[in-house]
């Protein structure tokens, strides 16, 4: 039979978890507000971008920018978006199940790549692996700034350019709906693929038909077309960037307010468990006393 000062503490216990998980769920359920119009901000302004980069370049004749051309890839940077704590479900292990098979790819087939990765678990991960880092990130919390996504695409754009590196992939948790969530790897650099997997999206939403879609427009460049591309496709680059980031943020803060929801419902039904056992125990000794009480006056006749 369980001991009652037992289980009086073992409920205290679990009575002060639940206070803990309740106040993280509160947390998180604020930080996802913020995050989440940020997110939303952010989505129009992302995707009109990249259609304007896509239609101006397909538009300015000869004229190209390096960010939008095409070549063989030699070496890959794999970049993996993670959070810096835990207590957030399986956000973490989705971006970790998505990108580990990725260098175990590079790896197999000798190809060389650059791995950089944000968040504390994601380092964790890799360094128990073995997998070698060239940059960590431990600055991108729920508010990521554009400052800190502008300092991380501007060494992109010179590492592209200067053919150091001949693509960009990204893997992080895409925000979709406030109940949906996926792990993606998605390729940042060459621009010229984002563009067009951005505006295939965007046409599919309308429900265009493809020749009004794709319908040429015809742009007078003042300046020439060579400065606006020089201005435009970087800025697209590093709002492109920055979305990412503030997908991973939103995705992270519901995973954990849904983690600490099922926790501090879980600790309120152990909560009701133990106090059951504790009153089935306290009846029984009870009852023991009694049946103790009346044998020995019966013995005593």
């Amino acid at each position: 039979m369980a001991n009652l000062r037992v289980l009086v503490k073992r409920r205290k216990a679990v009575r002060n978890i639940r206070k803990i998980t309740k106040t993280m769920e509160l947390i998180a359920t604020a930080r996802f507000k913020k995050a989440l119009d940020r997110a939303t901000e952010a989505e129009a302004y992302t995707r009109k971008i990249a259609e304007l980069a896509a239609d101006l370049s397909k538009n300015a004749g000869d004229v190209s920018h390096p960010l939008l051309v095409t070549r063989p890839v030699k070496k890959t940077l794999l970049l993996v978006i993670t959070a810096n704590r835990g207590l957030c479900g399986g956000y973490n292990g989705s971006v970790l199940r998505e990108s580990l098979p990725l260098t175990r790819q590079y790896t197999a087939a000798g190809t060389p790549f650059d791995l950089e990765v944000s968040g504390k678990r994601g380092i964790a991960f890799f360094k128990f692996q073995g997998v070698p880092r060239t940059q960590e990130y431990t600055n991108f919390e729920d508010k990521p700034s554009f400052a800190e996504a502008d300092l991380v695409a501007s060494r992109y754009i010179d590492l592209y350019t200067s053919g150091a590196i001949d693509e960009v992939k990204v893997v992080y948790t895409k925000f979709i709906t406030a109940a949906r969530q996926q792990a993606v790897t998605e390729t940042l650099l060459p621009l010229s693929s984002v563009t067009v997997e951005i505006r295939k999206h965007g046409v599919a939403q309308q429900g265009a038909s493809t020749p009004t879609a794709e319908a040429k427009v015809n742009y007078e460049f003042i300046p020439d077309a060579a400065e606006i591309l020089e201005e435009l496709v970087p800025a697209a680059l590093k709002v492109r960037l920055f979305k990412m980031f503030l997908d991973a943020a939103v995705s992270e803060q519901i995973a954990r307010r849904v983690a600490m929801k099922a926790a501090t419902e879980n600790a309120g039904d152990l909560i009701k468990d133990i106090t059951r056992v504790y009153n089935r125990t306290r009846q029984a000794n009870i009852t023991k006393e009694i049946s103790e009480l009346i044998a020995g006056s019966e013995a005593l006749k």
